[in-house]
C-alpha cells in the first residue's frame, strides 16, 4: 500500500484520493461508517471512534489516525477492547499514523480520520 499526499480533508492511497475517513482492513480500503458512533457525538463535540463501529480487529496492530490536528476522540471502550484482544493500539494524529503504516504495515489495520 502506497500513501501519497495527505491534507486536511483528503488522503491519497495507491493513487486514489479519498475525501472521507478510511478503514484499512487486511489491505482493503473502505469508507469509515460513523453512524453507529453518532449517538454519543454530543458527549464529545465530535463523532468519536466507538466500539459500535465496524473496527477491523483481525490484526496484531491497529493504527488510529485522529486527524490532521489529532482531535478525533477514541472512546475508552475501544482501548479496552484492543487490550482484551491483545492488539497493539496506536492512536496518533493522521500524519504520524501514516508514517507508522509506511514503516511497518505487516499484520496492521487502520482507521484514518482525514479532517480535524
Amino acid at each position: 500500500m502506497r500513501f501519497g499526499k495527505f491534507s486536511f480533508g483528503s488522503i491519497r492511497i495507491d493513487g486514489v484520493t479519498r475525501d472521507y475517513d478510511v478503514v484499512i482492513d487486511g489491505g482493503k480500503i473502505r469508507k469509515r461508517r460513523k453512524k453507529p458512533s453518532k449517538q454519543v457525538r454530543d458527549e464529545f463535540g465530535h463523532t468519536p471512534l466507538s466500539i459500535e463501529e465496524d473496527i477491523p480487529w483481525k490484526c496484531r496492530r491497529l493504527v488510529v489516525g485522529t486527524g490532521a490536528f489529532g482531535r478525533l476522540p477514541v472512546m475508552k471502550e475501544v482501548t479496552r477492547e484492543a487490550e482484551r484482544r491483545n492488539i497493539e493500539l496506536l492512536v496518533l494524529p493522521t500524519p504520524q499514523a501514516i508514517e507508522a503504516l509506511e514503516q511497518s504495515a505487516e499484520e496492521t489495520n487502520a482507521i484514518l480520520h482525514v479532517t480535524c
